[in-house]
């Protein structure tokens, strides 16, 4: 299969010990493309979100990078961070801003903190004319509310890592969002997860692993990595009663249109 990881974090310490091992076993598993997710944290500032672009440059063949501040920390990071963040974010190698959004269930930032920093990011990729990757968790009227009243950038926009019933699924797709699958949709209590997957056009459908959160079964409890992407993508296929690998091409060509990738080497 030829798969495309669209959301993955392994630019960040869990994988300083085996990076290229890391990478290695995404090949051999068939993933010719990963999106890496650069995020501000607060010990390092905005050079930490940095790191997912020196890590795309060293193989831009296989790695594009998406920069932004998470819900979690938008708190906790300067103003200046975000203006740092907002420069990271208008390079031209960089193919997303996010991931950025509301998180209902921890709250580790103040939900009107949360808020402010959405609108931010989403002004800023209205502005820098690229797609806007969205965390949501426990907050999806809020998230719909925002984007209603923000607008969904002209280049789109996606919900990663989708947790939601279809009631949810159906609200995003109404506003014209793509969604994205993890993990997640393998876990054995995620039945509504799965019910919603079956809503989602074809052409509308991403996977990815999050990375290295969240990893599938038989998975589950590990470190993810890109590797998994295809337990997911088996998953997916199955639900929607579709092969596998046609499924792993439409999803591939997905992701390549809504970041604007280059075409596959053949």
């Amino acid at each position: 299969m030829r798969l495309i990881d669209s959301h993955c974090h392994i630019d960040s310490a869990e994988f300083d010990g085996d990076r290229d091992q890391v990478v290695a076993r995404a090949i051999a598993a068939g993933v010719e493309h990963m999106v890496l997710v650069g995020l501000w944290r607060e010990k390092e500032g905005a050079a930490s979100a940095e790191r997912a672009l020196r890590l795309a440059a060293t193989n831009r063949p296989l790695f594009s990078p998406a920069v932004c501040i998470h819900p979690h920390d938008v708190a906790a990071a300067p103003k200046a961070d975000w203006s740092a963040v907002d420069e990271l974010c208008r390079r031209p190698e960089v193919v997303a801003v996010g991931e950025t959004g509301l998180d209902y269930h921890y709250d580790h930032s103040p939900r009107d903190a949360q808020a402010e920093g959405f609108r931010h990011f989403n002004r800023l990729a209205h502005e820098a004319g690229k797609p806007l990757l969205i965390h949501t968790r426990e907050a999806d009227q809020d998230t719909c509310r925002i984007l209603d009243e923000a607008g969904v950038p002209p280049a789109g926009a996606v919900v990663h890592c989708f947790t939601g019933d279809r009631a949810a699924a159906r609200a995003y797709l109404d506003r014209g969002l793509w969604i994205s699958f993890s993990g997640i949709l393998t876990f054995r209590a995620a039945g509504e997860l799965r019910e919603a997957a079956k809503l989602v056009p074809l052409d509308r459908l991403l996977v990815e692993t999050d990375s290295p959160y969240l990893a599938p079964v038989p998975h589950r409890g590990q470190r993810n990595e890109p590797a998994f992407v295809a337990r997911t993508l088996e998953a997916l296929a199955q639900v929607r009663g579709i092969a596998a690998e046609e499924l792993a091409e439409m999803t591939a060509e997905n992701a390549r249109r809504f970041y604007r990738l280059p075409p596959p080497a053949r």
